[in-house]
């Protein structure tokens, strides 16, 4: 009988065959990410010849490695990637090929003469297949687009949407309806719609927005008597009403669906929907009547909404205001900005109070708060980086933040209140695993501080809170945030871990996410008495990719239940909102890395961000540029990575390095198709000074020998007049030491005594050594600074 022996961890057993995508790596070999199944299967690089990034493949189990990870071997290629590839196209030797923008491709692709379209040597092209790769043989391919010269303003978004598959060009249809679409409302536009047009409602936004999805308003409320008597504030949060021009199965509901979200780069945004209306009918913009959903909340003054409704109305925006606006006029009521909107400011006032009081009961009930800076690309106007700033959030920022929220929950209350099916913004806390890490490392470092079996928002929350002023502050609220999982949208509510709500949903901003589109049909939905069904329409996806601690993806083609259809339909936002945040990052690695060229050979002082096995990531103070100080470029000794307190230790100087440790570096060497910026440790005399006596004082050496080696005989000598630093001089004792030693080995070998010529430089190099051997021999001299080390001993 045939045995199979069962995989060490979760995933395929041994010899048995998987199907799933192939995700390849920039060193050339790759991962399966199976359809069902957690592990993801190793694929050595001669595996990967004859398949590319994408591709879907079989391949079977041949063996596992000594931790438990599978490895294996490519039985079919089930179905190729037909999406064009990305590249710059490049003439060697007589022949035209195309280097993958992508690395991960893995090979370089030949292009026919007839089939480079024109374009020139260097340029951005996209790339389709004409012929796969195989065991002996490269991909072959022709020229479909030519996107212009590497260093055109905005090609590396260009770049990036076509790396990522981000669609950024709407349909013919899709325009053709957003066309057809009125300038203004009309009066059919308001029927069965309260007016709320006399409300001073106000937009709050960033100085560079162009949409406005959502206006505010508060004022002080009371009702009723004695006891019963409730004393707080009328909060209004009015969204601009999106399902009112995009219906069900439309060419603008198709398209927004496909794109899922807004992508936001530096300088320039992928709508979800056609400007006219992202821009324009759907924009709460000043001055302009608009069509809105409105949560409508009672909030008491310790913070906690005690009643809600929600209803359609027509508003009129009396202002738009900026963060840095509103932020002035809270710090100084009589002040120029507050002059200039003496009439909003009682409002604004209002808002800050309710603010105040939905902080307080954020803080009561545990919600995880990390205090982390943001930047903001300023960039010139050919697209390049001009400098990059800190984004500061201010008390503005927070406000509207809160009342975001607030109507956020009341969104997925009402819906869960009524029993419909729809789309949750769910946030799981600590998988057993990540728990398990978690309270090991908080025990390394001896805070006194851990979290339970059951972990707890509030048990975070004070962690955070107790470390924040603390160097390693950094280190610690990044592992804290490491071992929560991702947010995702789910049709199963299973609360917000990080926020502490036991429902939560995405209901404020319909413009840029499809989820809260959604939200808003179901909540219209249940106000008028219906139920809402998804249109079978929504289950022309591809299934999505298998999440590491995540249930198996529903095949949408296998969806048959309503709950089903939903998850297909979250797991679908999901996989576009995680596609829009790597866009954007890579967008903005690159520009950092243009920019980084231009400061090459130059000296800053950072911080020590991340520390891993292969080195130390140093965020610049100066720059907010991010960059890797390699393992080997921080001296000649072994470092050890300490996983659990997540440091650096060097074996022979103790010498640390952990989050938050503060270094000087030089830009060494920038990769703008890796995406990488390389630093090496700058050291200064003082730290040079401070290495050394570390290094004496893990020897143990004492005082008299510690002098011997810091300059003691021809060795001292030579490397004064070489003008070396105290780090090299240790580095030249070790060296010569080496030397010595592998001098005495060679002696042994060939039957001879080491000549005594030797010893002095041993004695040298090593006082200590030298003394014990000198007592060995019989000798009344000892070697200098061994008497006093034998004192201290004995005392």
């Amino acid at each position: 009988m045939k045995h199979t022996s069962p995989a060490p961890n979760e995933g395929a057993a041994l010899l048995s065959e998987v199907e799933g995508v192939l995700q390849g790596h920039r060193d050339g070999h790759g991962f399966l990410i199976p359809d069902v199944g957690t592990q993801d299967i190793y694929l050595p690089q001669q595996e990967m010849h004859a398949v590319m990034h994408g591709d879907r493949l079989r391949v079977r189990v041949a063996r596992y490695d000594k931790r438990g990870r599978p490895e294996g071997r490519v039985l079919e290629i089930l179905d190729r990637k037909k999406k064009p590839i990305i590249g710059r196209l490049l003439l060697e030797s007589g022949i035209w090929l195309v280097a993958p923008e992508d690395k991960r491709m893995g090979q370089d692709i030949l292009i026919p003469k007839n089939g480079t379209a024109n374009a020139r040597a260097g340029q951005v092209v996209a790339v389709e297949l004409i012929e796969p790769p195989s065991l002996y043989a490269q991909p072959v391919g022709r020229v479909v687009e030519v996107l212009g010269e590497i260093d055109d303003p905005g090609m590396e978004i260009e770049i990036a949407v076509r790396k990522y598959e981000v669609p950024h060009r709407f349909s013919a249809e899709t325009l053709s309806q957003a066309a057809k679409l009125p300038e203004k409302l009309r009066a059919l536009d308001l029927k069965g719609r309260i007016d709320l047009r006399d409300v001073p409602l106000v937009t709050i936004d960033g100085e560079d927005a162009r949409d406005f999805d959502d206006a505010v308003f508060c004022e002080p409320h009371k009702h009723g008597r004695g006891k019963t008597a409730f004393v707080g504030w009328r909060l209004l949060v009015a969204i601009a009403d999106v399902s009112h021009y995009v219906k069900p199965g439309d060419p603008l509901d198709e398209d927004a669906y496909e794109r899922a979200t807004s992508v936001y780069f530096p300088r320039r945004v992928i709508p979800m929907l056609p400007e006219k209306l992202s821009n324009g009918l759907c924009s709460l913009n000043p001055n302009e009547d608009r069509l809105s959903m409105v949560c409508d909340m009672l909030v008491d003054d310790s913070g906690e909404v005690q009643a809600y409704q929600f209803y359609p109305a027509v508003i009129c925006s009396h202002a738009r205001f900026t963060y840095n606006e509103v932020a002035a006029i809270l710090a100084n009521t009589h002040g120029p900005e507050a002059a200039k909107r003496r009439d909003l400011v009682p409002h604004l006032l209002h808002l800050h109070e309710v603010f105040r009081a939905l902080l307080a009961e954020r803080s009561r009930r545990g919600a995880i708060d990390f205090d982390t800076t943001e930047t903001q690309i300023v960039c010139d106007d050919n697209g390049r980086i001009e400098r990059i700033i800190p984004r500061t959030r201010n008390d503005a920022h927070k406000l509207i933040e809160e009342a975001m929220l607030a109507a956020n929950v009341c969104a997925a209350d009402f819906i869960a209140e009524n029993k419909q099916a729809s789309l949750f913004r769910v946030h799981e806390g600590p998988t057993p695993e990540k728990r398990v890490a978690l309270q090991a490392y908080l025990r390394a470092l001896g805070l006194g501080l851990s979290v339970s079996d059951q972990p707890t928002p509030k048990e975070i929350a004070a962690i955070a809170a107790a470390t924040k002023d603390r160097v390693d502050a950094a280190q610690i609220h990044a592992m804290l945030l490491r071992s929560m999982q991702q947010a995702v949208y789910t049709s199963a509510n299973a609360g917000h871990f990080g926020l502490s709500y036991e429902a939560y949903t995405h209901f404020t901003s319909p413009i840029r996410r499809y989820p809260d589109l959604l939200v808003h049909r179901v909540i219209k939905a249940i106000l008028q008495g219906k139920r809402y069904h998804l249109d079978a329409g929504k289950m022309d996806v591809p299934m999505a990719t298998k999440r590491p601690g995540r249930a198996q993806p529903i095949d949408p083609a296998k969806a048959n239940t309503e709950m089903e259809r939903w998850e297909v339909v979250g797991a679908h936002c999901s996989a576009n909102e995680r596609r829009a945040d790597e866009a954007s990052r890579d967008v903005e690695a690159w520009l950092k890395c243009r920019y980084m060229r231009e400061h090459l050979g130059e000296e800053f002082a950072g911080t020590v961000s991340a520390v891993t096995s292969f080195g130390l990531f140093v965020q610049l103070d100066a720059l907010y540029v991010e960059g890797l100080i390699h393992i080997t470029e921080l001296g000649g000794e072994y470092f050890k990575f300490d996983e659990l307190r997540q440091e650096l230790r060097g074996e022979r100087t103790g010498l640390r390095y952990a989050t938050g440790t503060r270094v000087q570096v030089q830009v060494s060497r920038v990769d703008l198709d890796a995406r990488k910026i390389d630093f090496r440790l700058v050291r200064d005399s003082d730290e040079a000074k401070l290495v050394a006596r570390a290094q004496r004082d893990k020897a143990g050496l004492p005082p008299s020998a510690r002098g011997g080696v810091k300059s003691s005989g021809a060795i001292s000598g030579a490397v004064q007049a070489a003008g070396q630093s105290p780090l090299d001089a240790l580095e030249e004792v070790r060296r010569m030491d080496r030397e010595v030693k592998s001098s005495g080995k060679r002696s042994a070998k060939g039957g001879r005594k080491a000549k005594p010529a030797a010893a002095p430089a041993v004695a040298a190099a090593h006082p200590v050594k030298a003394a014990r051997q000198a007592a060995r021999k019989g000798r009344t001299q000892p070697a200098a600074g061994a008497g006093e080390a034998r004192a201290r001993k004995r005392r």
